[in-house]
């Protein structure tokens, strides 16, 4: 059924401190988002990460992230192949996010199904700039379109509807984000349920960011527990305009049923 990052993944950035911040520059090096297991798998929150933070792409400019993402659980592995996300900063402190995939579904022994995924728009509102006491803070509606097939696995059966407030603060090459919010899962056999995950990395030179997450998620279904687990990944920065995203992680509770494991890879271009 995952669409999305389901890296865990998240999205979306490259959060770490650059010398220029992605809120004082027309062009920011940052990252797209994956909400992954533990959270609706077309969902790309933070990418390479399921965790966002409250950043936003400047005005007029965009970001665009094509991905692979892939979750193994109950012996199903499922994800992005290939994903897509866009973000465009509309106006100052907002930005227009769009997620699409082509998701694929395959169980051990079984047939590959392939198809277009659920489709997830969003906007994405920093209505806290961070200062020296206050973290930056963002609201994140999402809304996610049943545009795949439930029936063959590439889509949730169900719209979605997610209402998160993210935080972030930094601290010279550290920084850390997170906080969570609660989604509205529509179709038979969801349940309504809460997201929560926290990120921290570290900028170890001009190239290399890495970092990790730990999350959790209440019951999504009627036939599944919560679930919590954790991602290490990070970035590569190639250029100003582009960079390399990576993660993997997997379950820490219910891991057979929700993540055994998840993996996820993209690729950044922002102008």
């Amino acid at each position: 059924m995952p669409t999305g990052s389901d890296r865990g993944a998240g999205a979306c950035r490259q959060r770490a401190g650059l010398a220029v911040r992605r809120n004082e520059r027309p062009v920011r090096t940052v990252a797209a988002v994956a909400a992954l297991v533990a959270v609706p798998a077309n969902v790309l929150a933070g990418a390479p990460f399921r965790t966002d933070d409250p950043g936003v792409v400047a005005r007029s400019h965009y970001e665009f992230l094509p991905f692979y993402s892939q979750t193994l659980a109950s012996g199903v592995r499922s994800g992005a192949l290939p994903g897509f996300e866009l973000h465009y900063g509309a106006l100052d402190n907002l930005e227009v996010d769009l997620v699409v995939a082509a998701a694929f579904d395959s169980s051990a022994g079984g047939s590959t199904q392939r198809g277009y995924g659920d489709t997830e728009l969003a906007l994405k509102y920093q209505f806290v700039n961070e200062t020296e006491t206050l973290p930056a803070m963002g609201f994140v509606p999402n809304f996610i379109l049943p545009t795949g097939n439930a029936g063959r696995g590439l889509g949730n059966g169900g719209s979605q509807f997610f209402l998160p407030l993210w935080l972030e603060k930094r601290s010279g090459n550290f920084s850390t984000y997170g906080g969570g919010g609660y989604w509205i899962n529509n179709g038979a056999g969801n349940r309504n349920y809460w997201f929560f995950g926290w990120q921290a990395q570290y900028q170890l030179s001009g190239h290399w960011i890495l970092g990790g997450e730990i999350f959790h998620s209440t019951a999504q279904t009627a036939a599944q527990s919560a679930s919590t687990g954790f991602s290490l990944g990070g970035f590569y920065v190639v250029d100003r305009h582009s960079q390399l995203l990576f993660s993997a992680g997997k379950g820490l509770q219910n891991a057979a049923q929700t993540n055994q494991v998840s993996t996820y890879l993209g690729y950044m271009y922002s102008y």
